[in-house]
């Protein structure tokens, strides 16, 4: 019989690196949902009279598009004889009059022989070996969702007016509580899967369908490092990170692992500035002082959360803070920073001594087309 021809996603690299951990490539896998936007349009009420914070009926429907959409891509890997499947990705794309639902990854196939249980990664073949490689064995590609309200009701606006400068409290809480949301339930989700960590987590925020909503996804994989369950008690069972699985190859080698994602939020008015909005007409240049030391403030107070979560669990460092301002509207702002504490513990090692260079080179596009403007947005390609 003749060998078939597999069609795979995965780059020559990401082949060497699926080689190098016993696997050959299998073909590319998709599964999809597809809802329709009479079906989305019905819980726009709900939105209107929200003030802020989580919208649970639209959580729910994405995320129960996209476990429909997982659910199929599991059933064709299945069916293709897929031991595991790398760069998996859980993507929106909207048509006219419909959203779809999108997951789709390369399948694996164990070459040795060994009846290993069938997993699913976010990370490609390359990310994969950098993971495996610093003890994180795949489990489940898995991701944690929030759909939230960035409107603000007439009555809180109006509390707003009388505000000089400065954090606005109610909203910091409001979307610190809110960014959490989605890393407690990939956390969560990772548990029910039996696993002890999430590793290589992406954040993601997805304005979806023009309704005053946005999601907050983040996606992982979940697995198991026999190696840092001493840390788990630290962090209700499961640690979160974001560092590149480079990155967390490098600080295994130099024996730290990660605890847990932090996220610190801050949301300040600049409704004060008014005053000196009006000023600027006759201004041809220079610093706008107050407003210089309220978005300074702004970024150490969301650093300062960063700082207390950390030291709630004994964290060495935090690593790959980085920094986001959102415009909110209605003259608010948002502070976010994020990064991954991590901390030195006894046991924790890479298995190679140095990285294969072809699990950190970066594959070069190849085809490039900037034709089309009003194509459809189909996962980071434009379709026309």
């Amino acid at each position: 019989m003749d060998k078939q021809t597999v069609f795979s996603g995965l780059s020559g690299n990401e082949m060497y690196c699926a080689y190098l951990l016993g696997y050959s490539p299998g073909d590319l896998i998709v599964g999809n949902s597809v809802f329709s936007m009479g079906y989305i349009g019905s819980i726009r009420t709900n939105i209107r009279t929200a003030v802020g914070g989580e919208i649970a009926a639209v959580t729910n429907m994405i995320a129960e598009g996209r476990n429909l959409s997982i659910q199929r891509f599991e059933q064709e890997l299945t069916k293709y004889n897929g031991s595991g499947a790398s760069g998996v990705t859980s993507k929106l794309v909207f048509h006219p009059g419909h959203t779809e639902f999108l997951t789709i990854g390369s399948a694996v196939k164990d070459s040795l022989g060994r009846g290993i249980n069938v997993f699913t990664s976010s990370a490609d073949a390359q990310e994969l070996f950098c993971q495996w490689d610093s003890g994180y064995q795949p489990i489940s590609f898995v991701f944690g969702n929030v759909a939230y309200s960035i409107g603000i009701a007439k009555a809180f606006l109006g509390g707003l007016k009388s505000l000089s400068k400065g954090e606005v409290k109610q909203y910091s809480d409001i979307f610190n509580t809110t960014r959490n949301l989605a890393l407690s339930r990939i956390v969560e989700e990772a548990k029910a899967k039996g696993a002890n960590s999430v590793v290589g987590i992406n954040t993601e925020i997805i304005p979806f369908l023009e309704i005053g909503v946005q999601e907050m996804v983040m996606i992982g994989t979940a697995s198991y490092n026999p190696q840092i369950n001493s840390l788990v008690n630290l962090v209700d069972g499961v640690t979160t990170s974001d560092l590149t699985a480079e990155e967390t190859w490098n600080i295994a080698k130099l024996g730290y692992a990660p605890i847990k994602l932090l996220l610190g939020t801050s949301v300040y008015s600049l409704g004060f500035a008014g005053g000196i909005k009006a000023s600027l007409a006759n201004l041809i240049k220079g610093e706008i002082k107050s407003l210089t030391d309220l978005i300074y403030g702004a970024r150490e107070k969301s650093i300062d959360k960063l700082r207390e979560q950390a030291q709630e669990i004994g964290a060495d460092d935090v690593l790959g803070i980085k920094n986001y301002i959102t415009d909110l509207g209605s003259g608010l702002v948002e502070f976010l920073s994020i990064g991954t504490a991590v901390k030195k513990i006894d046991g924790i090692r890479t298995h190679s001594e140095q990285l294969p260079p072809q699990a950190i080179i970066k594959d070069k596009e190849t085809y490039i087309d900037l034709s089309g403007e009003n194509g459809l947005n189909y996962g980071n390609k434009i379709i026309t």
